[in-house]
């Protein structure tokens, strides 16, 4: 039902459409760009129902909070204690080692406004849980999410990088002036 519902939200009231459907692999980490707005969280909620498909995110410790950390936990949130002098790359990669089922989604960006190059740690984080990666645009200019095949690192993270940010290219955030690679 919720599926149906986010269906309806999605499609007929945003008129936006979903192209390519996630794999059906238990774990891998999915990178969504741009992210140059608090929407392409609802976007992110909405895909996620219609797909049927677990998806998780890491957020701070204190979002897991009351009263509202409920919330961030049923959208499938993850905490992750920041705080700590702990490596995040190991903490999430740590996280794929204890669970069956783990598809962490991440904005490699880092942040909503305008950057030239994407974070790495999706990149490592893939390569040290040996999971892969599978990319994601939201592209508000053309009210279209795209969902890539998966694929794996290689050992030329220069190449691969390379191949990312190819994929991203021209892809309108909700902010168009905040647009990675643009």
């Amino acid at each position: 039902m919720l599926s149906g519902i986010a269906k309806f939200i999605f499609h007929k009231l945003m008129g936006w459409k979903l192209k390519g459907t996630f794999p059906k692999l238990a774990k891998y980490v999915v990178i969504v760009v741009p992210h140059t707005h608090w929407m392409d969280f609802i976007i992110g909620i909405l895909v996620r129902a219609i797909s049927r498909e677990e998806i998780n995110y890491v957020g701070k410790k204190s979002l897991f909070k009351p009263p509202f950390g409920w919330f961030f936990r049923r959208t499938g949130g993850t905490p992750v204690d920041r705080q700590k002098n702990s490596n995040m790359v190991d903490s999430v990669v740590s996280i794929y080692g204890e669970r069956t089922v783990f598809r962490l989604c991440l904005a490699p960006e880092g942040t909503r406004k305008k950057v030239e190059n994407l974070k790495t740690g999706f990149y490592y984080i893939a390569k040290k849980a040996k999971v892969p990666i599978v990319m994601v645009a939201f592209n508000f200019g053309k009210k279209e999410v795209t969902v890539a095949e998966p694929f794996h690192t290689s050992e030329d993270m220069e190449y691969d990088m390379k191949k990312v940010s190819q994929y991203f290219t021209g892809v309108e955030g909700k902010i168009p002036e905040y647009s990675f690679g643009n």
